[in-house]
């Protein structure tokens, strides 16, 4: 099992703080003969009439001397997570968690904006000194 990120347990109780559910710390999908671990998978009630959303969470700390680097690997993950998702649990929405800081700073660069938009990736931005989701892009 891959090792936690170390922003690992803002996220986690950035999800809780809003009511979420975690079901698995981590996700475990196999798709063929390849195993994959997403950080986090929660579940939260809409209506108690409705079914739950269901998200699976990917956290990124952004700690690499480059950032671009860091956004390369970050990015190709994504892609390859969602593809998986998509096989074994198409209705979980995937989330790319990142630090805010990085998303008010190198997310704000035109290049990178650009590429999240083309790549349709889902943004979770959070605050890991006060452990809580500042902001959910779609």
């Amino acid at each position: 099992m891959p090792a936690k990120d170390i922003f690992h347990g803002a996220v986690k109780n950035g999800l809780l703080k809003e009511g979420w559910t975690i079901t698995a710390d981590p996700l475990f999908i196999q798709v063929g003969d390849v195993d994959i671990y997403i950080d986090l998978a929660a579940e939260k009630l809409i209506a108690a009439d409705r079914a739950g959303q269901q998200i699976a969470v990917e956290i990124k700390s952004f700690t690499l001397p480059s950032l671009i680097y860091a956004f390369h690997l970050a990015v190709g993950q994504y892609i390859n997570y969602r593809q998986a998702l998509h096989e074994v649990a198409p209705h979980r929405v995937l989330y790319l968690a990142i630090p805010e800081d990085v998303y008010e700073s190198f997310f704000a660069r035109r290049l990178i904006q650009s590429v999240i938009e083309n790549n349709h990736i889902h943004l979770l931005v959070y605050d890991n000194v006060q452990e809580v989701i500042v902001k959910w892009l779609n």
